[in-house]
């Protein structure tokens, strides 16, 4: 087995082990050859904080990971129900205490940090870890920048995301100016089963329904998509591989039209689809789950690590089928009010 430091002592089969941690000072461990550390090293296993765990992204990377054997922790306030097979650490994340302090892990993999607090109130907890990944967002990047949007380009607020996007870019100035070994991750609209978003399920509703499905303009506006199991994928590959590439853009490597996507998201739950194209109406959010927005990344880094993604109409399968089971987890809009005062 590597070693990641020099074997200082060894006592009863007590092993003290230090070493120059990334973060810039020593660490020291007390192991047992026969304790978790060796076991997990030995079986190719990570000790991981995942903050969040109870929806969507978070809960499916911790169920991702804790269903292939990793020692999973979860960071949240306890209020709904976690994952399986995880570790609570019960804690707001804007008042840890000692919650984390002097808790060791292999990789931290952080799906809920929105600001730049988050990152400080993580970091200052006591922590200690090898590997640090950051969900971020393709939101980082200004609308009016050339498109499609690369690594190289400089972040900034986009107008279409708001305060989120504003958030988003302190949180990664925040965590690179800090720990600049950390992996930054900028996915574009993420879906797949655990999606509690009004997104695809939206367009699930309106086909379980048997409704005619209203269309912006001419429906030719591109989305571009991430399975949220290929985002779990490519974290395990970040954390096996550390590839000298610290920022991801992540996507899959075709964008769709959101008239082929409401085609499949249909087809997905096994209903026809009569499209009803919307001209007139300016504000397509009244109707539409998506903004009026069309942007593309460039993936090119994304694809010399992990080159296939999985197939668009599988994934929405895949998310459709746990729809059908867990409708009162997601976030409803009045959508479907909307068209029916307006449009019929």
């Amino acid at each position: 087995m590597k070693r990641r430091g020099e074997l200082l002592r060894r006592q009863t089969g007590i092993c003290i082990f230090t070493w120059k941690a990334r973060q810039g000072y020593d660490k020291i461990a007390l192991l047992h050859p026969a304790g978790d550390y060796y076991n997990r090293k030995a079986q190719n296993k990570m000790k991981l904080l995942i903050t969040g765990g109870t929806v969507f992204v978070s809960k499916f990377t911790a169920s991702y990971f804790a269903g292939r054997g990793h020692e999973v922790y979860v960071l949240n306030r306890g209020t709904r129900p976690q994952a399986e097979g995880v570790n609570l650490i019960k804690a707001d994340r804007n008042s840890l205490g000692s919650a984390l302090c002097g808790m060791y892990f292999d990789a931290v993999i952080d799906v809920c940090a929105y600001k730049e607090a988050d990152i400080n109130n993580l970091l200052d907890a006591g922590i200690k870890f090898d590997d640090y990944v950051l969900i971020s967002s393709s939101a980082v990047y200004p609308e009016t920048l050339p498109q499609p949007f690369n690594e190289r380009q400089p972040i900034g607020k986009n107008s279409i995301w708001g305060d989120y996007s504003s958030g988003k870019v302190g949180a990664e100035v925040c965590l690179t100016s800090r720990y600049p070994n950390a992996y930054v991750i900028r996915p574009p609209y993420l879906y797949g089963p655990m999606q509690n978003l009004y997104r695809e399920p939206f367009v699930f509703e309106c086909a379980d329904l048997k409704r005619k499905f209203y269309i912006p303009g001419d429906g030719e506006m591109k989305l571009l998509f991430f399975h949220v199991e290929d985002l779990c994928r490519f974290i395990y590959i970040i954390l096996k591989q550390h590839p000298d590439n610290h920022i991801f853009n992540v996507g899959n490597t075709q964008p769709v039209s959101i008239s082929t996507f409401a085609e499949l998201c249909y087809r997905a739950a096994g209903a026809p689809l009569e499209k009803v194209f919307v001209k007139d109406h300016p504000n397509q959010r009244d109707y539409f789950s998506f903004h009026n927005y069309e942007y593309l990344l460039d993936v090119s880094l994304q694809n010399e690590i992990m080159p296939e993604q999985k197939d668009l109409y599988c994934g929405l399968k895949e998310s459709y089928e746990w729809y059908k089971s867990n409708k009162e987890e997601v976030r409803k809009k009045p959508y479907i009010d909307f068209i029916d005062r307006n449009f019929q």
